[in-house]
Formats: C-alpha cells, sequence, structure tokens
C-alpha cells in the first residue's frame, strides 16, 4: 500500500527543497513536464516528502485542470507542505516550488529570447534548435512513461496498464480531442472501472 508519508521539515529541508526546484528550473527546456522523473526521484526516492500516487495525481489534476500544465509543481508542493501537517505549509511549499521553478528559467528565457531573436541566422543557434528537439522529446516519453508505471505491476494492475496502452493508440491512430480522452479517464475513475493496489 502506498501510504502518504508524515514527514517533519526542518531549515535545512526547506533550503533543499528551494535548491533542488532552482536547479531544476535551468533545467527545464521544453517546459517543466520533463522534470516529472527528476521531480519524483527526489520527493519521493530521495527524500520520501511525498509518494508515487501524489506525483500522479498532481501531474494528471494540473494537466486536466484549465491553465498552464506547471500547476503541477504547486500541487507537488502542497502536497510535501500537508504531508508535513499544515495548509500553511502547504500554502508555503507551493509557493516555494512555484517561485523556485519560475523565476531562474524565465530570467533565462527573457535573456536568450533577445540574444536568439538577434542572432537567428547563426550556424549555431540553428543547431541548438535541432539537436534541442531530440532531447526535449525523449524527456517527455520519459515522463509519459514514468507516470503509466509508477507504483504499479502490469500482472496485478493489468487493467491500468491496458487502458494506457488503448489511450497511446488512440491518441497515434484517431483524431480524437484529448479532452474526450480524458473525460472518458475521469469517467473510468469516478466508476473505479480499472482498479489499482
Amino acid at each position: 500500500m502506498n501510504l502518504v508519508p508524515e514527514i517533519t521539515l526542518s531549515a535545512l529541508d526547506w533550503w533543499a527543497l528551494a535548491e533542488r526546484f532552482l536547479l531544476l528550473s535551468i533545467l527545464s527546456v521544453g517546459g517543466p513536464l520533463i522534470l516529472v522523473p527528476e521531480m519524483r526521484r527526489f520527493l519521493v526516492v530521495d527524500q520520501g516528502w511525498v509518494n508515487d500516487s501524489q506525483v500522479a495525481a498532481s501531474v494528471a489534476l494540473a494537466q486536466s485542470a484549465p491553465g498552464p500544465n506547471v500547476l503541477f509543481v504547486a500541487l507537488l508542493g502542497w502536497n510535501v507542505g500537508l504531508n508535513a501537517g499544515s495548509y500553511w505549509l502547504g500554502l508555503l511549499a507551493a509557493m516555494l516550488t512555484m517561485v523556485c521553478l519560475l523565476l531562474p528559467s524565465s530570467v533565462l528565457l527573457y535573456a536568450a529570447s533577445h540574444w536568439i531573436h538577434r542572432n537567428g541566422n547563426r550556424l549555431v543557434v540553428r543547431a541548438f534548435k535541432h539537436g534541442m528537439s531530440p532531447v526535449v522529446s525523449s524527456m517527455l516519453v520519459a515522463s509519459g512513461w514514468m507516470l503509466a508505471t509508477a507504483g504499479t505491476e502490469v500482472t496485478r494492475d493489468w487493467g491500468l496498464w491496458l487502458l494506457s496502452a488503448a489511450t497511446v493508440v488512440l491518441v497515434l491512430k484517431t483524431r480524437l480531442p484529448m479532452v474526450v480522452l480524458i473525460l472518458f479517464g475521469g469517467i473510468i475513475g469516478a466508476f473505479s472501472v480499472v482498479f489499482v493496489s
């Protein structure tokens, strides 16, 4: 069973949380979703501050809600604070993770976009753009794989794996709007058609 951890955060823990999200901000080329495996590794495996279910739920909720997909970062912080025992700590952790993830990358993006706009015809800029495409695509695939497999086993949770595979096939082979697939997944979850241990 994947229980919600009860944690106590020291001042050094708060600094470690801020420091990690500041560092991840610089690595977030291609958007925050590519960072999900690293965030999970830090929060679940290294620190034990949240569990796999909370990571998956944070990403799923943020992706299904209107607004920017970076909202899952605030939800991860919120879960860290709640696991520390307080709504106020949840609010503090949510704001801390969001500010630390957004501030460095925003400053870097602002500076880089001006430079790229002025130097867009240079070979080095074009080469960088072409070289980053497969890296970002691979990191998105890794994030999807981590979300699909976190805390599950094929033999035990075969229904969930089958649903994931069917969704991939539908996305690749049909023109169904994503909102229909999200709605369908929500209905399946609401009626507990697919059980996860």
